[in-house]
């Protein structure tokens, strides 16, 4: 955006009126408070906390592999820094935080004052850090933490030292059901909050991208979540209980478990993506002053992920004995899925093609994001393929392809959202030139990071491994180099945000001109969200007209086309 329109969208102190100026007072975010507002922030903070301490564990994994010997740390600890990274990354960063900004921002969008179960919200809420937490103290233990992998496969995961009934293992399994029954009680409150809250006039088809994708990601917590849950609890009974589940030298069969796991751990990756994907649908129109093409088409493709994505999950297990008709009806599904997916890319490509875009912080992570998508997507489709699963299998192909998602798709993704509602939350401006520093040092981070390992995989380095091969040194040098940087580009988000928030330019209620319903209310909102529930009689994204946008208000402009 030009100076210019950065002047008109944020206005001086004295034409401001219309609103107070924003108070940093803290004590809501340590209580037990039932606002929604304030529980999705806690959301926010405490899964970032979470990410930082991920990120320093990775870093960890990247310093031991950028020689091809173990000389950092010895394997048992490489192990569990792996272990507790994946688990960390997934179940305490992406889908907490994921719950965090629905937790702000689905009132906000439906027009409602608060979410459907203000206790039972704040409950799930405070059930996450001593999961967190214990899940932690494992490092304490004698024994160390938990070393099979975030996947925890048996037997490898029953493989205890006898005598030692509190182990790291235990610890991850207690930590784990805390966290997922949490998730559970949390999908009951999005689902009833979007089904029966909505503002008169928020039709279905009324409502953002954004709430479409919190709704079929709850919907997918919903169904497929209590697997997972379940084979945690007959592990835990395998491992302490003396019970033979999956113990396959006793008669068990560790096979269930992979189902199971992956019943849930596929669809995982939607509940992951699916807000991210919301995300791009709210900042791309925002930025490029275009409707967003194909809404009805990009809404129910939500829907059609959610549904495809439950019938996918053994194509994690191509080489687990698994049967060839099982084998080609799952490779058709997961091939499947990319249609919904690929309607969703369409429909993000067509919003900005031919479009004057304002390449501030929120818009260049979320085109960062969607861009680096396309990657991981492709080699999503490759990896669905039988033959082709068969030959990466275990190899760093699936780690690059997994990052390529998580990271450098939802983690960007997530970035914009917090840039992009910043001034709603906190009713200040951040500093753009510090946000703009943050993207570039991300976006060439991550790329060197992740990149090297798809080529790794396709020469056959294995991963879950801290010693390798010579002959792969040189793209793993370049990935832990990568990875030191992408540690570093955290630093000016941190100073950008405690900065902006103590003491950044105060915002107007709708600082880019977007057309939700969250934008039509004070920075930051007041307690009860609305000061009476809005009719909404307009549909959505309609920047090209200006009678049709839901902002009206005095600072309002309509760029050119």
């Amino acid at each position: 955006m030009s100076c210019t329109y950065m002047e008109n969208i944020i206005g001086d102190r004295e034409s401001s009126t219309s609103q107070n100026e924003p108070e940093n007072n803290w004590r809501p975010y340590f209580s037990f408070s039932t606002d929604h507002k304030v529980i999705g922030v806690q959301y926010m903070v405490m899964s970032f906390i979470f990410f930082l301490v991920g990120g320093l564990l990775a870093m960890l994994i990247r310093a031991e592999l950028i020689t091809p010997q173990s000389n950092v740390v010895d394997r048992p600890l490489y192990n569990g820094l792996f272990t507790l990274h994946g688990t960390i990354m997934i179940f305490l960063w992406i889908i907490p935080f994921n719950a965090g900004i629905s937790n702000y921002l689905v009132p906000l969008m439906i027009g409602a004052r608060d979410i459907a179960f203000p206790l039972l919200n704040a409950i799930s809420f405070w059930m996450i850090p001593p999961g967190g937490i214990l899940l932690l103290s494992s490092f304490l233990l004698p024994n160390g933490t938990a070393q099979s992998g975030w996947w925890s496969y048996p037997p490898i995961s029953l493989q205890i030292p006898p005598g030692q009934p509190i182990n790291g293992e235990l610890i991850w399994i207690v930590s784990l059901v805390i966290i997922g029954i949490s998730s559970i009680m949390g999908a009951v409150n999005f689902i009833t909050t979007i089904f029966w809250m909505r503002a008169p006039g928020m039709t279905f088809f009324r409502m953002p991208v954004f709430v479409w994708s919190v709704l079929s990601a709850q919907l997918l917590q919903l169904v497929n979540l209590p697997s997972l849950t379940g084979a945690l609890i007959l592990l835990l009974f395998d491992l302490n209980f003396g019970t033979q589940f999956f113990k396959p030298l006793e008669n068990g069969d560790p096979i269930i478990y992979q189902h199971l796991f992956w019943f849930y751990s596929h669809p995982a990756v939607y509940i992951m993506a699916l807000p991210a994907f919301g995300i791009f649908a709210e900042v791309l129109p925002a930025f490029s002053r275009n409707p967003l093409f194909g809404y009805r088409s990009l809404a129910v493709a939500s829907l059609g992920i959610a549904v495809v994505s439950i019938f996918v999950w053994v194509h994690h297990m191509f080489t687990s004995a698994t049967p060839s008709w099982m084998r080609i009806l799952f490779m058709v599904t997961s091939m499947l899925v990319a249609v919904p997916t690929g309607v969703k890319a369409f429909g993000w490509t067509a919003t900005i093609w031919k479009s004057k875009l304002h390449l501030e912080t929120p818009m260049l992570f979320a085109m960062g994001g969607a861009a680096m998508f396309l990657l991981g997507g492709v080699t999503g489709v490759m990896l669905a393929a039988v033959p082709f699963d068969i030959h990466v299998h275990n190899t760093y192909f699936i780690v690059g392809h997994f990052h390529y998602i998580v990271f450098n798709t939802i983690t960007m993704a997530i970035f914009a959202a917090i840039y992009f509602w910043f001034p709603k939350i906190t009713g200040r401006m951040y500093a753009e030139g510090w946000g703009k520093l943050h993207f570039w040092l991300t976006f060439i981070s991550a790329n060197l990071t992740f990149f090297p390992m798809l080529p790794l995989g396709l020469q056959g380095m294995v991963r879950r491994i801290s010693s390798y091969d010579p002959r792969y040194q040189g793209w793993n040098v370049i990935a832990s180099l990568g990875s030191f940087l992408l540690g570093v580009s955290i630093l000016p988000f941190i100073a950008n945000m405690l900065g902006s928030w103590l003491y950044g330019t105060r915002a107007v209620n709708n600082p880019w001109h977007a057309t939700g319903l969250e934008w039509t209310t004070t920075s930051p909102p007041p307690q009860d969200n609305f000061d009476e529930i809005p009719v909404v009689k307009r549909p959505p994204y309609d920047y090209g007209d200006p009678k049709y946008s839901v902002i009206e208000s005095p600072d309002y402009h309509q760029p050119e086309h």
